[in-house]
């Protein structure tokens, strides 16, 4: 999710067109994602009023727009469909707390980097919503928030997700002031050169919610983390 980083390193936290590498995750519906790609480690910024004194969250996002047609987009990122107007969106999520390490943290909506990577929030204190796929509460498919597990200088939150206990409550706050619950059902180290990306963004199946940052070794040749580090959690 970063570059190298005073004792660890950072590892850009990207997702491309099939895997999650780096401090990345992968995403492509049918294949995995591809190599990882590094983004640079911005400046630290102070936390903003009313977030907790937490290691901030580092990242790398760009504004490009997304495709215009559903299925599959560049990079092989799925993408909600356009012009679907059946029913109104659901509300994007907007905070992420889980219960037990106590990881508290705002969450913003993201897309698709000029890169083909998922965008990951510019403020080290957000986390990034992938705003094609399933939004936290939907019926089916998965719902995927992603943050930096550190930056040049310090631990971000996402740090503790590792440390996460299968049964602990995840809260996603959403726009509409509303709430939804899930309880965690694990968490894993997958190697970033395994990860399955079409089922980490999966659209279709039971709903479920996927937390992912950067972990394992920080391997330096490569500039990146071996690792990424996946929580799984079902609605309540």
């Amino acid at each position: 999710m970063h570059t190298p980083r005073v004792a660890a390193g950072l590892a850009a936290l990207s997702i491309t067109a099939a895997v999650l590498s780096g401090c990345s995750t992968t995403t492509a519906l049918p294949a995995p994602p591809a190599a990882p790609i590094l983004a640079p480690t911005p400046a630290p910024t102070p936390a903003p009023e009313g977030i907790p004194e937490l290691p901030e969250l580092e990242a790398a996002a760009s504004d490009a727009p997304p495709p215009a047609a559903a299925g599959i987009g560049a990079g092989g990122v799925p993408v909600r469909p356009a012009n679907d107007a059946s029913k109104p969106p659901p509300p994007a999520p907007v905070s992420l707390e889980i219960e037990d390490p106590g990881i508290t943290v705002r969450v913003v909506d993201v897309g698709i980097a000029e890169n083909d990577a998922m965008e990951i929030p510019d403020s080290f204190w957000e986390a990034g919503w992938y705003r094609y796929g399933p939004a936290p509460g939907e019926d089916a498919g998965h719902a995927v928030i992603a943050a930096h597990v550190d930056s040049q200088t310090e631990v971000m939150p996402f740090a503790r997700l590792k440390d996460t206990d299968p049964g602990s409550i995840v809260t996603v706050g959403l726009a509409d002031g509303s709430s939804v619950r899930y309880r965690v059902d694990g968490v894993q180290n997958v190697p970033k050169a395994t990860l399955d990306g079409s089922e980490v963004f999966r659209r279709d199946g039971p709903h479920q919610l996927k937390i992912i940052t950067c972990g394992g070794e920080w391997l330096l040749d490569k500039g990146d983390y071996e690792d990424n580090v996946v929580l799984t959690a079902s609605p309540l």
